[in-house]
């Protein structure tokens, strides 16, 4: 184990120094962000600083350093000056940038819907978005689709009706469009070292400012509809859940603003990340037979023709099992940030208060010390006795302590139904046998080369 202590004679921080960002510039091109960051941990070790120009970042891997930052010390790591950007062009002031009492009182607002009980209301949604889906795919069989695509055009639909209970496609499609070209900016934004000033409305700013005029005005003009009707008319939707509660200290209901805020970043963190844990999931399981047959055996043996019940999913552990190890591999959000307010020690190494800490489940989820094979796609990690072993710190997909993402069971719940009743009459298959996903990060994790994928029927 890593103790982590203060120490009386500190040592500096290792680490890869690159005042002129050129110097590093060229080595991220040529290898991708997370291929850089790998090659210098194993060169560095578990705690280092990487410095790109003016910008220094300290990495903290081993399982230890999670805890402590996440859990030991977590009232001095905070989400500040690392999100501005997000907050000021996505998420606003949502409950994934929040900081200090307003974050408090969000979360506590918000926790009661997506608690592993709360997701079950969302069931009846996400069956009927599967079945409109499976008659999309059953019209492709034969083709060769984006992945990627497919599966945030299912997981948008999912959320988007939870969230406002629109019937119409055209009107999901629109929304779906511009919150992605949203996120696409800000994501771009965020890893660009020259930016131009978003106030000038030329080429993607000008498309990223159109996508967010007609995405608040659609937010807003839902909102108004509702308090323009009595509450007992309103849907029993994500958003009417939100308009209706109240701050358990002074009562008070979300602001219009806040609400926007709110649903902008559930459909950001219950579309997105999930769409690509599906589609790391059909790579996995077009590369590993074995592993497909497996599923496929649990699938029909529980479910034969049968939709899926909540009672099912508990039957289902290897389906389970199958996304879980998706997630360590592929972990849809493989690198997360914390700003520090205080100085902290961490294995006799000063952090300065200011320091932009990066914790990375991409780089953790491989550590060989916490991992037989780390590169290896293995469901069998997830059997409850092996899982029980592990250390609890070694996995985190979705944060770890008081800022865990509150949308994990959600995610969890949605990716296991989709995944078993897609399987159940699909074996999406590589378009290309010898594809391996170039992984790199734009937000969240992406494949540089795509993943181009044949529908096939299971055969």
């Amino acid at each position: 184990m890593t103790t982590i202590t203060s120490s009386a004679q500190l040592t500096a921080l290792p680490g890869r120094r690159s005042p002129l960002i050129f110097d590093a510039a060229w080595d991220i091109r040529r290898k991708g962000f997370l291929q850089f960051l790998h090659d210098e941990w194993r060169r560095h070790g578990d705690l280092f600083q990487i410095q790109i120009g003016p910008r220094k970042m300290t990495l903290a891997i081993h399982p230890d350093h999670v805890h402590h930052i996440s859990i030991v010390r977590r009232d001095i790591y905070d989400k500040r000056e690392s999100y501005d950007i997000v907050r000021e062009l996505l998420l606003g002031n949502g409950v994934l940038t929040a900081t200090g009492a307003a974050w408090r009182r969000q979360r506590q607002l918000m926790s009661p819907f997506f608690t592993p009980r709360g997701v079950e209301q969302f069931l009846a949604i996400i069956i009927r978005d599967a079945q409109q889906f499976i008659a999309r795919w059953q019209g492709k069989v034969g083709s060769v689709v984006e992945m990627l695509d497919e599966m945030m055009f299912v997981t948008a639909s999912i959320i988007l009706r939870s969230l406002f209970t629109t019937e119409s496609d055209e009107t999901l499609l629109e929304l779906k469009n511009d919150v992605e070209t949203m996120i696409q900016f800000t994501a771009t934004r965020q890893i660009r070292p020259l930016r131009l000033p978003v106030w000038l409305k030329i080429g993607e700013n000008k498309r990223y400012s159109h996508a967010r005029r007609r995405v608040h005005a659609y937010i807003q003009d839902v909102i108004a509809q509702r308090r323009a009707m009595p509450v007992e008319r309103w849907p029993n939707d994500l958003l009417s859940k939100l308009m209706l509660a109240r701050d358990e200290e002074t009562g008070e209901a979300a602001s219009d603003a806040l609400l926007r805020d709110e649903t902008i970043t559930l459909f950001f963190a219950g579309h997105e990340t999930t769409a690509r844990t599906l589609t790391f999931a059909w790579y996995a399981l077009a590369k590993q037979p074995e592993v497909a047959r497996r599923l496929r055996d649990e699938i029909d043996t529980v479910l034969g023709d049968r939709e899926p019940t909540v009672e099912d999913l508990k039957r289902m552990p290897y389906t389970l099992q199958v996304i879980k190890e998706t997630m360590r591999l592929y972990p849809a959000a493989p690198l997360y940030a914390r700003d520090m307010t205080q100085d902290d020690v961490i294995d006799g190494k000063r952090i300065a208060a200011g320091s932009t800490v990066i914790l990375a489940p991409f780089l953790t989820h491989r550590h060989p010390h916490f991992w037989d094979e780390p590169e290896r796609f293995d469901p069998e990690r997830w059997t409850p006795e092996r899982e029980a072993s592990q250390h609890p710190y070694a996995y985190h997909p979705f944060a770890a302590g008081q800022r865990i993402c509150l949308g994990n069971n959600f995610s969890l719940f949605e990716s296991h139904i989709l995944l078993a009743m897609l399987a159940r009459q699909f074996t999406p298959e590589l378009a290309n046998p010898r594809h391996n996903p170039q992984l790199d990060m734009a937000g969240t994790l992406i494949s540089r080369n795509g993943m181009p994928m044949r529908i096939a029927r299971r055969r």
